[in-house]
């Protein structure tokens, strides 16, 4: 067997040695005699697996004690409406970057005020935008981001002026790739599937004192409360999910050296793909410069027979899953922390034959 080069969005590559970890105890983990994904998630065995994942999420992103830990399920998705009917009192400000933030404003406006205070729509999101404090509506209670966009390849490199306001991000596609001061934020969630594990769960990183506040009439399963009260398993959790979460962080601590190594591991490879785009006579980066990001990077030829043909090669030769999103066309790289550096490379090395067949 010969394993591809996976460039995803998501779900994602994850890391071999994470792999071949469940691989080894998949018949019998921890001494129980039997895979996680049979355990009880009542039993000790997968209390400490639980533990030790948020004890190793808590050291590696230095999450402050005021700050709970969440387990939730439904994907990012599911947090679009969560967030508006534990923290909604008023309105809420959201600053549209692109489809999982205009998802965000559609959830939203069903459930209150909401207020679209800058969007890059107009030049399909190739940008981040600007705003100032007197931009943000004065009876709002958040600001909400999305900081790393999937699809259209945007990052936030500085956050948002939210003076008197909560902050509200999605940092599904970029958590764990940079270190990251959760104290500037007030709630964080990053679905799994992208650089921390297989999908099915969702991280939620809140201030304890935002629990509970919720209306009384919301289900049960809407509500931070309700995780933070039962240790996330009101209900069964996305047992096997988490155990694999937990691996993913094992893997950064032990293997990798922590967020600032891997920080430095996420730039290097950007770098190396963007630099070779920007020399290239075929290949361009619709994005503005300042504001790209370092974990998905769109690129496209300019002609879309030729993206198709570029997409196919590369599939045959094992670097698989560039085709763009529908909104973009074209190609797109995910660079998450489970891409090895040979991957870029091949990549490089790929595009670099394609574009020396195919220039005209």
């Amino acid at each position: 067997m010969t394993r591809v080069y996976n460039f995803s969005a998501g779900p994602a590559c994850l890391p071999e040695w994470v792999l071949k970890k469940a691989q080894e105890e998949m018949l019998d983990a921890h001494g129980s005699g039997m895979s996680v994904m049979e355990m009880s998630h009542r039993s000790s065995a997968f209390q400490e697996i639980l533990d030790t994942c948020k004890a190793r999420l808590r050291r590696l992103m230095n999450i402050p004690d005021d700050y709970e830990i969440l387990f939730c399920q439904g994907g990012g998705t599911m947090q679009f409406s969560m967030v508006p009917l534990n923290l909604l009192k008023h309105s809420a400000d959201i600053i549209n970057t692109g489809q999982w933030t205009k998802k965000a404003i559609m959830e939203h406006q069903k459930l209150g005020k909401t207020q679209v205070i800058a969007s890059s729509a107009e030049d399909n999101f190739t940008y981040i935008p600007k705003i100032k404090q007197e931009d943000l509506t004065p009876d709002s209670d958040y600001v909400y981001i999305c900081e790393n966009n999937t699809i259209y390849g945007t990052k936030y490199k500085e956050l948002p002026p939210h003076e008197g306001k909560l902050l509200v991000a999605d940092l599904s596609s970029c958590i764990l790739s940079e270190r990251t001061d959760v104290s500037k934020y007030d709630l964080i969630f990053a679905g799994a599937q992208k650089n921390m594990g297989p999908a099915g769960v969702t991280v939620v990183i809140v201030k304890k004192d935002l629990i509970g506040h919720a209306k009384e009439n919301i289900p049960s399963l809407l509500d931070y409360k309700t995780y933070a009260n039962n240790d996330s398993m009101y209900n069964t959790p996305p047992c096997y999910a988490i155990y694999m979460v937990g691996l993913v962080l094992q893997w950064l601590e032990e293997e990798i050296g922590g967020l600032e190594e891997m920080e430095k591991l996420t730039r290097q490879r950007a770098s190396l793909l963007y630099d070779y785009i920007d020399q290239s006579k075929l290949y361009s980066n619709p994005v503005a410069k300042e504001d790209r990001s370092y974990t998905n990077i769109p690129f496209v030829t300019g002609d879309a027979e030729l993206d198709k043909k570029f997409v196919k090669e590369a599939n045959e030769a094992g670097l698989v899953n560039l085709k763009g999103h529908r909104t973009v066309g074209g190609m797109r790289a995910s660079l998450y922390n489970a891409m090895p550096m040979e991957g870029v490379y091949a990549l490089i090395d790929f595009m670099k034959k394609f574009e020396k067949e195919n220039l005209a």
